[in-house]
């Protein structure tokens, strides 16, 4: 295994060895310099090197492994010919529905102009024009676990000429509880193929999965394990539980926000949510698991085109949803896992750009705090707004300043923060942290992903 870490990067996508319509849509995306982890999987993948990427959300990962993908089945070799169908060339397995139509979305917009056919399946949905596409034959498929073993067991879609593999987002894959799932579908794969595996963190779970998957890959890792991006300014605003609705429709109209993502610990919550800030004249609108496949994708056009201001989701979309430019994400409630804190925070800040992270803290969510400030080695700045201040203060140290209203400004100061969330071993592979557990099993897969 070769391994390399991510230095500064000078060079440009003209250097990278991609062909001439490639480069032509990077370029009429405004892209000129590629980001770290582009600038190294790029041509490690063009080389036919099985890949291992750490890399963090918001980092451009996805056009890291879609446009070398895109060139391969295209500059590499000429188009095979079929006296039937097509058959999948190169299958991409994500963990959610939202990821997997945003991996879809940069195929296409990359590979618009190239003689290539693109699917996505995915649960929740009709499978039975799924099916008829297929039918007809794709080079690159998208899909999610579930559904693509429904396909395989129904006939509808073949591996033989299989040439390359991607597993995006493989740490969240684990996390739902779909090891088994994959494991199914690596055993009815053909056994030489390029394989590329990009997570956010590589713990030992992942690398067990790496052993039987990649051959001799080059690893790369763009940033330290489960940390958060330098253009993503972090605040805490330290509040009673039962005054944050109020609060953060405060915020919404003295900052006067057009776009915020609002994360919630659960459903109900979501739904609760977005009635009270309609009750209050904002426009809003909830996404998650419990929400159709159509609803779920016609909220998300809503928000992206400016429609709706702001967009409530639960954790089981935070990676999937890519928004461009999205200028706030707000932690209505903090996650029991504080992994899920840096991948919520993940939707803005993205490419380089700034970003503002914003967590509404009630005292029983202290030790939820400690958590993920111990795992992201940071003190995130607190600030406490006049008229919400909290009747039982937070159980953790660092006092901000009290504000008036106005944009906040400034950066964490990245103090280590105090202790707290546990990692437990043993065959279950349980994560403890703010006292939640989630599980790595069989009987943990999130239906809705499927």
């Amino acid at each position: 295994m070769h391994s390399i870490k991510m230095q500064k990067n000078s060079v440009k996508f003209t250097d990278l060895g991609l062909s001439e319509p490639l480069l032509k849509a990077v370029a009429g995306q405004g892209y000129e310099i590629p980001t770290p982890i582009q600038a190294e999987a790029i041509p490690a993948v063009l080389a036919g090197r099985d890949v291992m990427a750490a890399a963090q959300t918001g980092t451009g990962k996805t056009a890291g492994f879609t446009l070398p993908l895109l060139h391969l089945l295209t500059e590499g070799k000429p188009l095979p010919r079929f006296s039937g169908h097509r058959p999948v060339r190169c299958l991409i397995v994500t963990p959610t529905r939202e990821l997997a139509a945003q991996v879809e979305e940069s195929v296409k917009t990359y590979g618009g102009h190239l003689p290539l056919r693109t699917a996505v399946v995915f649960g929740g949905v009709n499978i039975k024009p799924q099916i008829n596409k297929l039918r007809h034959g794709v080079d690159i498929l998208v899909a999610t676990p579930g559904r693509l073993l429904d396909l395989y067991g129904q006939g509808a879609v073949r591996f033989d000429k299989l040439e390359v593999l991607v597993l995006d987002e493989a740490d969240r894959m684990l996390d739902m509880g779909f090891i088994h799932d994959i494991k199914k579908i690596l055993a009815v794969l053909p056994k030489k193929r390029q394989n590329l595996m990009f997570s956010a963190t590589f713990s030992e779970e992942i690398r067990e999965l790496a052993r039987g998957l990649v051959n001799n890959p080059i690893e790369i890792a763009v940033s330290p394990q489960n940390t958060t991006v330098d253009t993503v300014s972090q605040l805490v605003y330290p509040v009673d539980k039962g005054r944050k609705t109020d609060l953060l429709i405060h915020l919404i109209r003295e900052q006067q926000w057009y776009q915020a993502l609002v994360f919630t610990r659960t459903k109900h919550g979501a739904n609760r949510l977005c009635k009270h800030l309609d009750k209050s004249g904002i426009d809003a609108v909830a996404i998650h698991g419990n929400k159709s496949q159509n609803a779920r994708t016609r909220a998300l056009a809503d928000f992206k085109a400016g429609k709706i201001q702001i967009m409530v989701a639960t954790d089981i979309a935070a990676r999937g949803l890519d928004i461009n430019d999205l200028p706030h994400v707000v932690n209505f409630d903090l996650p029991n896992v504080p992994e899920d804190y840096v991948h919520r925070i993940g939707r803005t800040g993205r490419a380089g750009k700034e970003g503002e992270a914003l967590s509404l803290v009630c005292a029983e969510e202290s030790r939820m705090l400690r958590d993920i400030e111990k795992l992201i080695h940071k003190s995130v700045k607190r600030l406490t707004v006049a008229g919400f201040e909290p009747l039982e203060e937070l159980n953790v140290s660092h006092p901000g300043p009290k504000m008036g209203g106005g944009r906040p400004g400034g950066r964490p100061d990245g103090r280590p923060g105090g202790g707290g969330g546990r990692r437990y071993g043993g065959n279950n592979g349980r994560r403890q942290g703010g006292g939640g557990y989630r599980g790595r099993g069989q009987g943990n897969r999130q239906n809705s992903s499927r």
